[in-house]
C-alpha cells in the first residue's frame, strides 16, 4: 500500500463485534435474486466485486477494499447468502443459485459488468457465474478454488484431496456440525483458521471476528449448506447436470491464485483450470502461503489483483 491508501482500522480490544465494522467504507443492503444482501463499498470507477469464502465474511477483503479504491476502482465486498449481514434463507445454497446471487448484486449495483474476485466458495461461484452469465463478467480472479469439474474429479479419485476435505465430510451429518462450530465461542473456527494458514498467520482480531461471525444465529447452518450440496449431489441428477454445464468454456480473462502450502484445496487439484478458459489465463502459485492469500500476504496479493484488473479494464 502507498501513502494515499486508507488503512482499515482493527476493532479496539474489548470493543463489541459488529458485522458492519466501521471504516472508510459505506455499508448498505441490496435486493437481488429474491434475497437481501449486505455489502461494504468504497471508491469510484470500474466495479470490482469481492466474494469471500468460508468461514469469513465481507471483512476478509478489508485490505483490498482500501487499495482498490485508492487505485481508482469501485470496490464492493459482498456477504454471501446465509453469512455476515445478508439474509439467511431456508434454501437456495446450490452453486447455480448462489452464482445468480452474485450476478444479481452486480445488476443491483447499477452496473452492466464487474471484475469478479472470489476466494474458496466465492471462487467456485466466480467460475460458475462466468459460465452462467458471461456477459456480466469483465474478468475473474479466483483464489484458493479449483474449477468445479476438477474439484469433483479430485473428490472422487484423489485420496489426499479427500483427506484435506475432512471438515467438509464432517459437515454432512445433521445438526452436529452446527453445534460444534458455535461451541466455546466458535473455538473450532479458530482452530481451522490456524491450521489452514502458512507462516503468516491471520491477526488475532481477524480470528476473533470470524469466530464471532459464525455465532450469528443460523450462520453455522446456512454457511455449510453449500458443502452439503457439493457432496450429496455427486451422484444425483442435479449434480451430474451441473458438472456437464461446467464444461462450457469461460470467455473472461482469469487470474488463478493458489497458495502452495494450502492444506485445504491442494495445488494439484487447482492446477490446470486453464483448459476451461478460452481467454487469457494466468496461474500464480504463492510459495509458503496457505488457504487465505488475500489475508496472509495482502500486499503481494493486492498488487497482483490490481495489475490484473487494470490490464483487462477494456475486455
Amino acid at each position: 500500500m502507498d501513502e494515499t491508501t486508507p488503512v482499515p482500522v482493527p476493532p479496539a480490544p474489548g470493543e463489541p463485534w459488529e458485522v458492519r465494522s466501521a471504516g472508510p467504507w459505506t455499508h448498505r443492503d441490496l435486493a437481488a435474486n429474491g434475497a437481501r444482501f449486505h455489502i461494504a463499498e468504497l471508491g469510484e470507477g470500474p466495479l470490482v466485486l469481492l466474494v469471500h469464502g468460508w468461514p469469513e465474511y465481507w471483512w476478509a477483503w478489508r485490505h483490498q477494499l482500501t487499495a482498490l479504491a485508492a487505485a481508482g476502482f469501485r470496490a464492493v465486498a459482498l456477504d454471501l447468502r446465509g453469512m455476515g449481514g445478508s439474509d439467511r434463507t431456508p434454501r437456495g445454497y446450490d452453486p447455480g443459485n448462489l452464482a445468480l446471487d452474485v450476478t444479481g448484486v452486480i445488476r443491483s449495483l447499477g452496473e452492466r459488468q464487474a471484475h469478479l474476485v472470489g476466494h474458496a466458495t466465492g471462487g467456485t461461484l466466480a467460475w460458475v457465474a462466468a459460465v452462467m452469465r458471461p456477459s456480466v463478467i469483465r474478468s475473474l480472479t479466483v483464489v484458493s478454488a479449483a474449477h468445479p469439474r476438477h474439484l469433483r474429479r479430485a473428490l472422487l479419485t484423489d485420496r489426499r484431496q479427500i483427506a484435506a476435505f475432512e471438515h467438509v465430510l464432517g459437515f454432512q451429518r445433521p445438526w452436529i456440525p452446527e453445534r460444534r462450530l458455535v461451541a466455546d465461542d466458535g473455538a473450532l473456527v479458530g482452530e481451522y483458521l490456524r491450521a489452514w494458514t502458512g507462516p503468516n498467520m491471520l491477526p488475532a482480531e481477524a480470528v476473533a471476528a470470524y469466530r464471532k461471525a459464525i455465532q450469528v444465529p443460523s450462520t453455522a447452518h446456512c454457511s455449510i449448506e453449500p458443502y452439503r450440496w457439493l457432496m450429496r449431489s455427486m451422484a444425483r441428477p442435479d449434480g451430474i447436470q451441473f458438472a456437464r454445464r461446467m464444461k462450457k468454456q469461460i470467455t473472461a480473462p482469469v487470474l488463478h491464485v493458489q497458495g502452495a502450502s494450502d492444506p485445504v484445496l491442494l495445488s494439484r487439484t487447482a492446477l490446470g483450470a486453464g483448459e476451461f478458459v478460452s481467454a487469457p489465463y494466468r496461474w500464480r502459485l504463492l510459495p509458503g502461503v496457505g488457504h487465505f492469500p488475500h489475508e496472509e500476504v495482502p500486499e503481494e496479493f493486492t498488487a497482483e489483483l490490481i495489475e490484473w484488473v487494470r490490464q483487462h479494464q477494456g475486455d
